[in-house]
């Protein structure tokens, strides 16, 4: 019998330590869960005022030399320091005001009903203040300072595609025009056909700095539904293009070449050859067009739009630079959900993150359950902000989830 006990007594101090361990995990999880609603965690808010220090360096910094990616992070960080500064006082008057209605002095019981009301107003204000300041701790993405690259090809459904991949194209033109964002078409693979003109590959860089936090959730297989002008019985088609979101990382002009410095010897292989397709007698005379390929990966990148070799060089070490600058970001934060390989893994329709339907003028996004009924207005870029808010929340509530709060 003793020695039955003895064998069972590990098992036994085994299953009494973890009950307390869990015992203990339960008690922070309900610590956690018992914080108000309308209160941040003690944690995050203090998390947020520490970031003071950050403003106070990049002031410092920007003092001494303008950047526009550093004056941007300090724009976050001060509506940051703005809202933390409104919580913090609002904090104060509803606690004065909870002390009121514990009183039991009777020249103040005739006020309790007031602070009541008062108290409610106050809940409902600090609710929308904590939800603004987890909004702002979202750690911003390494790129989302940054001017962007967009490109497009089309998928699954032929010429229809091909043309469907030109009119994303022109959507953000059309957008860049309406925010006044500086935008230009590094390359265009023209397709021609008696349906319309399409492409087989586009490729737009937008300089606004910036640009690539307010796009980056773009990337992604696009569908559209519609009748296309082949169609003699009016039968709707569906067909799919691709747009790929990337960070740019320097301009593309002729100084760009110094990224040509940061690869090891041997890493890039540099093609010249002459360029094809329409251009006239000078596209069959001279080798202006260029070809990179990173050998460790195995992308290449192809430029010919240009007459001068050695700015379609700089041009295509540019793209190359963003498309590596994405890989190792994706590579270095694996959660990241918009990084280019993720974006399009192929370009099938069951991969769909947005459907264009032409006949009902409906535009509708699949990751946020949003639709609306302003199809020409988006594709002319009026309208497309609303549909990036939406889409931008939809973000911020699944990345407010996930907001670290250590034990």
């Amino acid at each position: 019998m003793n020695c039955c006990l003895a064998l069972l007594r590990p098992r036994f101090i085994k299953i009494f330590h973890e009950s307390v361990a869990n015992l203990h995990l339960r008690r922070r999880v309900t610590t956690i869960r018992e914080q108000p609603p309308y209160l941040l965690h003690p944690q995050l808010l203090e998390k947020a005022i520490k970031v003071q220090t950050e403003y106070d360096e990049l002031s410092k910094e920007l003092s001494e030399s303008y950047d526009p990616v550093k004056a941007l992070q300090q724009s976050r960080i001060a509506n940051l320091i703005a809202v933390v500064k409104d919580y913090k006082k609002l904090t104060i008057e509803l606690k004065e005001l909870e002390a009121l209605t514990d009183t039991d002095d009777p020249d103040l019981v005739e006020l309790r009903d007031d602070a009541l009301v008062e108290i409610a107003d106050l809940k409902a204000s600090l609710g929308n203040l904590t939800l603004s300041i987890q909004k702002l701790l979202i750690p911003p993405h390494a790129f989302a300072a940054f001017p962007c690259i967009l490109e497009f090809r089309p998928g699954i459904g032929g010429v229809e595609a091909s043309i469907f991949a030109k009119d994303l194209m022109d959507m953000y033109i059309a957008y860049c025009n309406h925010r006044r964002w500086k935008c230009t078409i590094l390359g265009i693979s023209h397709t021609s056909s008696i349906t319309g003109n399409g492409i087989s590959e586009g490729i737009l860089s937008i300089d606004e700095p910036g640009s690539y936090e307010r796009l980056r959730y773009e990337g992604g297989i696009h569908r559209v539904q519609r009748v296309p002008a082949t169609e003699s019985k009016g039968r709707v088609h569906t067909s799919a293009a691709a747009v790929i979101v990337l960070p740019q990382l320097d301009n593309g002009n002729e100084e760009s070449l110094d990224a040509e410095r940061s690869f090891a010897p041997g890493e890039v292989r540099i093609d010249v050859m002459r360029a094809r397709g329409a251009g006239g007698q000078h596209v069959n005379t001279t080798d202006s067009a260029v070809r990179l390929t990173h050998l460790p990966t195995g992308i290449v990148v192809a430029m010919q739009d240009n007459r001068s070799q050695h700015k379609n060089k700089a041009k295509a070490f540019m793209i190359l630079r963003s498309r590596l600058a994405e890989q190792e970001h994706e590579a270095k934060v694996c959660e990241e959900r918009h990084a280019r390989t993720s974006q399009v893994a192929g370009t099938d329709r069951s991969d769909k993150i947005r459907t264009y339907n032409y006949s009902q003028n409906r535009i509708t996004d699949h990751r946020c359950n949003f639709t609306m009924y302003d199809l020409s207005g988006c594709m002319a870029g009026i309208s497309f902000d609303t549909l990036l808010d939406r889409i931008h929340e939809w973000a911020q509530t699944e990345e407010i989830k996930f907001l670290h709060i250590s034990p």
